[in-house]
């Protein structure tokens, strides 16, 4: 029971702040918007976040009432270069979140003051280890421009209702520390807006994101068998949500070196940063980079990885064989070609196998084309089983992804098997519509988990099929090829649907003689 009102009261809170962040963003496209809300919510979390630390720091050092959001910034300043060792940054008592809060009414500069604080706390970070984990974090929180309002004042009172929405979001734990269960709800709450914005922006920026059911899958995935990974990694890491499923999946401390990560688009790799933060992820745990992972891959260092997931984007255009340097790469290299220029996917897929540690797993999410299309990705799709590198094809239900509705598939990829087979499984019929999306539910996560595991034969659903076989089959691993649907047609009696149809035109010719009489009779009175 417990359970279900827990789930009753996060149902809430969801509801709640998506009609604040709708009540808040007026006119401006949600999609735009989005920053604001996740940028404000970050500060208010680290706020509070750096205050509970400081508290409880100081309190274990003998000092039971000690309050750090009401000391003198002067007083503040001596702990400033601990904290920031510790945390990776630094707030004075004067700029956190509440304080900030309960002066902005009657702050006619309050525009200049967020401007000046977001730039003390990125500042605060500067020459540390953590500079690039900070750096540019707030630049998309722009309180200045003119999407909050036509003048400073108009943008002044956008702020204000701002900061006090968020403030008021019941996010801070009743224990009054800062406990586990605070973080699972800025988090959660983090989470829940990113699904809702790309829900609702359609093509502009929502097939980004992978629904947090469709994460879950690939990172259990990836650790079946295991309590702990050394390091995971997404290629095309989004808002990273899917990294982040690591957390959820083995627990905070169970990913030992951390978590890595690479984005293209610099909006959203500064919104993945911050979700780090917003679950509780330190600096020193984490290392996302910005940048195109196809040309300009940014951990070489950091390679192997024992868990790589990605939802990386589907056939997008790419140097290709147009750029003479990546023949050679070692990542591309041994399949003897690249991936076609219009269609990046394999190329991905590639990557992804060159820097998977040989104990590891990888599950990619792909556009189906990739299965059976011919050419250079034929011949990669060759090497790949060729050299026993793909565990299991899973074929996903239809319309899961924001953006786009159809049906996409995982290869699930591993260098140390026990067979020289694939497995596929077909879950194109392992969902519950949900709105207006589909959706993969417990049941279907271990529907498709016990066959992922089991590796046996099962009708219509699930199929190990000898490499041998898929070299036979031109190397097509599409799931359709080998797994039979079933016949859900109904056997038909042909005699009695004989006796059905003849019964039925006797019928028909005795209601024409009874139509006919009725006609005469009527034609006989009318004269």
């Amino acid at each position: 029971m417990a359970n279900n009102n827990k789930e009753a009261e996060r149902a809430e809170l969801h509801k709640t702040i998506w009609r604040i962040a709708n009540d808040l963003r007026g006119s401006v496209d949600g999609w735009d918007f989005k920053t604001y809300v996740l940028g404000m919510l970050f500060y208010r979390f680290i706020s509070e976040n750096l205050a509970s630390y400081l508290n409880e720091q100081e309190r274990k050092a003998g000092t039971p009432d000690f309050d750090y959001a009401r000391l003198s910034d002067a007083d503040a300043e001596f702990g400033r270069v601990e904290t920031v060792k510790e945390k990776g940054f630094y707030i004075l008592p004067s700029e956190l979140f509440a304080n900030v809060r309960a002066r902005a009414r009657h702050d006619a500069n309050l525009n200049e003051t967020l401007s000046r604080i977001f730039a003390d706390i990125e500042g605060s970070a500067t020459g540390s280890d953590s500079e690039n984990d900070i750096k540019g974090l707030f630049d998309d929180l722009d309180v200045n421009s003119s999407k909050l309002g036509p003048t400073v004042a108009k943008r002044n009172e956008k702020l204000v209702k701002l900061l006090d929405a968020i403030g008021d979001l019941p996010l801070a734990s009743t224990e009054g520390g800062f406990t586990e269960n605070t973080i699972d709800l800025f988090g959660d709450a983090y989470e829940y807006l990113m699904t809702m914005y790309a829900s609702t922006a359609g093509k502009s920026g929502g097939e980004f994101f992978t629904p947090q059911e469709v994460s879950e899958l690939l990172a259990r995935i990836t650790v079946v068998g295991k309590s702990e990974v050394n390091k995971v990694y997404d290629p095309a890491c989004g808002s990273g949500s899917l990294l982040l499923k690591f957390v959820k999946v083995l627990g905070h401390d169970k990913v030992r070196q951390g978590f890595f990560g690479q984005e293209i688009n610099l909006t959203t790799y500064n919104l993945c940063r911050i979700n780090m933060f917003l679950h509780d992820v330190n600096f020193e745990k984490f290392d996302i980079a910005h940048g195109d992972t196809l040309t300009d891959p940014a951990h070489w260092d950091d390679e192997p990885f024992e868990a790589i997931v990605s939802n990386p984007p589907y056939s997008i255009k790419w140097d290709g064989d147009a750029n003479p340097l990546l023949i050679n790469d070692p990542r591309f290299a041994p399949a003897g070609v690249l991936a076609p220029k219009s269609k990046a996917d394999l190329a991905f897929t590639m990557h992804i196998l060159s820097w998977l540690a040989v104990n590891g797993t990888a599950a990619i999410v792909e556009f189906p084309g990739v299965l059976y299309r011919g050419g250079a990705e034929q011949k990669i799709r060759q090497y790949l089983i060729d050299n026993n590198y793909v565990d299991a094809v899973i074929q996903l239900p239809p319309d899961l992804f924001f953006g786009t509705t159809i049906a996409t598939c995982i290869i699930v990829l591993k260098k140390s098997k026990h067979d020289n087979a694939t497995l596929f499984i077909d879950a194109s019929a392992e969902f519950v519509r949900s709105g207006n999306k589909n959706k993969l539910l417990p049941e279907h996560h271990q529907k498709i988990l016990d066959a992922y595991t089991g590796r046996k034969n099962i009708a219509h659903f699930a199929r190990l099929v000898d490499n041998g076989d898929i070299a036979a089959n031109g190397y097509n691993i599409a799931v359709s090829s080998y797994v039979e649907q079933a016949d859900t047609s109904e056997a038909v009696d042909i005699a009695a649907l004989n006796a059905e149809i003849a019964r039925i035109v006797a019928r028909q010719a005795e209601l024409r003689t009874q139509i006919d009489a009725i006609v005469a009779d009527l034609e006989g009175e009318s004269e």
